[in-house]
């Protein structure tokens, strides 16, 4: 039983790998020897076992599809699937060359999650710096309509000085925009993909100065002022709350250390030496 614990220990291990690293893995010989991707092209190797006929069938959730948009990975749903193939046969693999017949089923089941827990962390990364990137798209909405600029152009002159995820974002509402989609529209749904409260109250902003004919410069500068009052007095809340999570390392880890190295060396020695 050591044994196939062992076993299945090195499977999970070697699927853990497979699945880190299949996303930069180059597929481009494996493609030549398919017959598969464009000619003269280079396809991933997920890209190349997803365009496979058995691994076509496989479907994706639509947990599985939000978390990839929301990743802002580069991956197709292809190759998303293709990822999971691989690293759920590595593991399979693994289990059946170490005879670990017993872990085969569970440990393939947990390595065919392992990309889908990757773009679950890119996605809440992602998401993390829009968030902080919110108050810059305010600052330069700001300048934009303090020069006179219509909400819509506005958006347009901040998202294109703008970098990061949440200027991703706001540039594909404008892409979907200038293909017809109306922007008010584009950007409510980003705003509620997002889930973020202040882009919400700028996409609130913004609608309501088109639809209001209003000055949009003093709300958006007032709104920038409030986001960042709140974020700083956030930040501050968080300061405070330091010392307060300290105390758990320092009572149970560092204390205990500093006795054993200082009190109980000299306990010992006044022990030994009544004796």
């Amino acid at each position: 039983m050591t044994a196939a614990l062992a076993a299945a220990l090195a499977a999970a291990s070697s699927a853990s790998v497979v699945g880190a690293l299949v996303l930069r893995t180059d597929g481009s010989l494996l493609a030549g020897v398919v017959g598969s991707g464009p000619v003269g092209g280079r396809r991933s190797l997920p890209a190349v076992v997803g365009s496979l006929p058995v691994v076509r069938r496989m479907a994706l959730r639509e947990y599985s599809r939000r978390r990839l948009e929301a990743s802002g990975s580069p991956w197709t749903e292809r190759e998303l699937v293709g990822a999971k193939a691989l690293s759920c046969s590595a593991a399979a693999v693994v289990c059946a060359a170490a005879g670990a017949w017993v872990f085969a089923l569970p440990i393939a089941a947990l390595a065919c999650r392992l990309p889908e827990v990757r773009l679950s962390r890119l996605a809440a990364r992602r998401l993390v710096a829009a968030n902080r990137e919110v108050p810059v798209l305010l600052d330069l909405l700001a300048v934009a309509t303090s020069a006179g600029l219509p909400p819509q152009t506005a958006l347009r002159r901040a998202v294109d000085a703008a970098e990061g995820p949440l200027a991703d974002e706001m540039r594909t509402v404008l892409r979907a925009t200038d293909l017809g989609g109306r922007w008010r529209d584009e950007l409510a749904a980003t705003s509620r993909r997002l889930g973020l409260p202040d882009l919400e109250r700028v996409v609130g902003a913004l609608t309501r100065a088109e639809a209001l004919g209003s000055s949009l410069a003093e709300e958006v500068e007032r709104l920038a002022a409030d986001v960042r009052e709140a974020r700083r007095a956030a930040a501050t809340e968080r300061a405070r709350a330091a010392p307060v999570k300290m105390l758990f390392p320092l009572v149970f880890l560092v204390l205990p250390a500093f006795l054993l190295l200082t009190v109980v060396p000299v306990l010992v020695a006044t022990v030994e030496s009544i004796r």
